[in-house]
């Protein structure tokens, strides 16, 4: 017989005027990892949102941040820089996993329950190849408007590999990608495993002010944008519609998965 799947506790730990700073949620992270590590409690998903932010996973380039100087919070997941503010529903599942953690496994996991909150809301986002995080797919590329009336060939993000969207105007910024009909993500995922414990987490566009990405290149993405549910919906969501609906679909995922160890590759004798 299997084992039962796994209780997850939800800990809602501050939104709106209560929106938790990020330092102050990073420590409050690696509190409940130690206490998950030692089997105090039980695998935990903490919930915020935070006061506008940007941070930078390990793998930031320094052309990918802020032009004017803009502080940004160095941080130890993977992936590149992104933003964290109002409007947007931060989660940090912190979670035991078996060792040696297959973490392309957890990802996986995290999308699924993103993907079904947000077909939950009439929203169809989808997994792009290479790219982590839910996404909103665009038209294909021959049929999308391009800015100024350009056409494909001399598309410069396309032409120029160090395009840089940030000094190009709002017909080349990441929030304007719904309107040039591009993929768009809606959900950033980044993640750290620490002692067979997960950290850090996702970050779903409910309905913030998407134009603070484009003072970045979001997730060293240059030829693609960001969504949001309010956005895509074209009416307002509240982080307090969606968060019974998020609780309820990573509870659905996660509590049902049984997660495997990585398989390590053996050279043969």
């Amino acid at each position: 017989m299997s084992e039962p799947a796994s209780e997850l506790r939800f800990v809602r730990l501050g939104f709106g005027a209560d929106a938790v700073e990020y330092q102050q949620a990073w420590q409050k992270q690696r509190e409940v990892h130690a206490a998950r590590f030692a089997d105090e409690i039980p695998d935990t998903c903490l919930l915020l949102e935070h006061p506008p932010v940007y941070t930078a996973g390990r793998r930031t380039e320094d052309s990918e941040r802020p032009l004017d100087g803009t502080p940004v919070v160095d941080v130890d997941r993977g992936g590149k820089i992104t933003w964290h503010g109002p409007g947007q529903l931060v989660g940090y599942p912190i979670l035991k996993l078996p060792r040696p953690v297959d973490v392309i496994a957890h990802v996986r996991r995290l999308e699924d329950a993103l993907i079904r909150t947000c077909a939950e809301f009439g929203v169809e986002t989808s997994r792009v190849e290479g790219r982590s995080g839910v996404w909103v797919l665009g038209d294909p590329v021959e049929e999308r408007p391009l800015p100024g009336g350009l056409s494909l060939d001399f598309d410069p993000r396309i032409q120029d590999p160090e395009f840089d969207p940030r000094l190009n105007g709002p017909e080349y910024a990441p929030s304007n990608a719904g309107q040039r009909r591009e993929d768009r993500k809606l959900a950033a995922i980044g993640i750290r495993i620490a002692k067979g414990v997960s950290m850090h987490g996702f970050a779903l566009n409910v309905n913030p002010d998407n134009t603070w990405f484009d003072r970045i290149v979001p997730c060293g993405i240059r030829d693609a944008g960001v969504a949001s549910l309010a956005n895509e919906l074209g009416r307002d969501v509240t982080i307090e519609e969606v968060l019974p609906v998020l609780e309820r679909r990573l509870r659905e995922v996660l509590e049902s998965a049984e997660p495997k160890p990585r398989e390590i590759e053996t050279a043969p004798a």
